[in-house]
């Protein structure tokens, strides 16, 4: 069955936040402890309905290397919503999230963004107080989550919020939607 939409969704944030751990988490159901550093980008596909359309949601793993930061705009293009994620544990994750924000948005335009801080299984060990989280959200017009990829804590929430919030978007910027038939 073909799917009557297709959107490509970027999760992005420094290198080491669980970009990978929460896509693994959402399209497998695993979590594995092993950290392994996404080289450029990994792209993974998981049909989803959504408010009854069936969608082919691309999720690009974007690597938060900096060395990375020159062919980072290449990978954004086409895409119509982000998942822009921080370590609760590690304060710089959450002060480098405007930077994120911005540039992608630079890139690709007003699209929908949501802000996940992860980790929330290492409550205990938060480095910044989530209400920051929440005014920064606040301040750019959307949704902050807690998540963790460790326990699934909100973690297939998250994605479907921001398939729905990218449906709400706008069909005009999906790279396919099924022509309806008679």
């Amino acid at each position: 069955m073909s799917a009557d939409v297709i959107m490509k969704i970027c999760v992005l944030g420094d290198a080491g936040v669980g970009k990978t751990s929460l896509i693994r988490r959402y399209t497998v159901g695993e979590f594995s402890s092993d950290y392994l550093s996404t080289i450029g980008t990994s792209v993974t596909k998981k049909n989803i309905v959504v408010n009854k359309k069936s969608i082919d949601l691309i999720i690009w793993d974007i690597a938060g290397q900096k060395k990375y930061n020159e062919v980072r705009e290449s990978y954004y293009r086409g895409a119509i919503g982000a998942l822009v994620v921080c370590d609760i544990t590690r304060k710089e994750t959450f002060t480098n999230l405007p930077n994120w924000i911005s540039h992608f948005r630079k890139n690709v335009g007003d699209v929908p963004v949501l802000i996940i801080s992860n980790k929330n299984d290492l409550w205990a060990e938060r480095k910044f107080d989530l209400c920051e989280v929440d005014a920064l959200a606040s301040k750019i017009g959307t949704f902050h989550i807690q998540t963790s990829a460790k326990t699934g804590e909100k973690v297939e929430e998250t994605f479907l919020i921001i398939a729905e919030m990218a449906l709400e978007y706008g069909g005009k910027k999906f790279v396919k939607i099924k022509k309806e038939t008679n």
